[in-house]
């Protein structure tokens, strides 16, 4: 792939978890989160973007939003599970980003707010649509994702870059 054409990036936050009495990292879905992760998997098809690569959190309730999105999908991209996604910070994530290889042009990262969604407030520096209006409005809740643009290689993602194409929270 050309460094040239245009990159996707999507952020997509974990569906809903439980609290059940276990640590933090181990916190399974709740009903409700495995609904909406499945209704998140139909919206990422939706969005047309044909991922190479997914980078998920290696806590439970992410890996659980991961694998009933993906079932939804065509086609599964390649995924690795990187402790580094639990609890980064945007800078964390942009750095982790920043290590991709160009050969992938479409990423789909499932991690956790704040880092998520402040990542993708960061990294936008335009819009499309009314996208960043809803996101500004809905915040960033459960099983959320934003659809983001830039060009160049992996290496040059920093804070501006970006465009936000597409934004999405269940029940929208």
């Amino acid at each position: 792939m050309s460094v040239a054409e245009p990159r996707r990036i999507v952020l997509f936050r974990h569906a809903k978890a439980d609290w059940p009495q276990v640590n933090d990292h181990e916190r399974p879905l709740a009903d409700r989160g495995r609904k909406d992760a499945a209704e998140a998997g139909r919206r990422l098809v939706d969005t047309d973007v044909p991922f190479d690569l997914a980078l998920c959190s290696t806590a439970t309730r992410t890996r659980e939003t991961w694998k009933l999105a993906v079932h939804e999908f065509p086609h599964r991209p390649k995924t690795i599970y990187e402790e580094r996604v639990y609890e980064a910070s945007p800078g964390e994530l942009i750095a982790l980003l920043n290590e991709t290889p160009d050969d992938a042009q479409n990423v789909l990262l499932i991690g956790h707010n704040p880092g998520v969604q402040g990542l993708a407030e960061i990294l936008s520096g335009a819009t499309e649509s009314d996208a960043r209006e809803r996101m500004s409005r809905r915040g960033f809740p459960a099983a959320a994702f934003a659809v983001l643009s830039f060009s160049g290689s992996w290496k040059t993602l920093e804070p501006g870059v970006a465009t936000l194409l597409d934004y999405w929270a269940p029940s929208e």
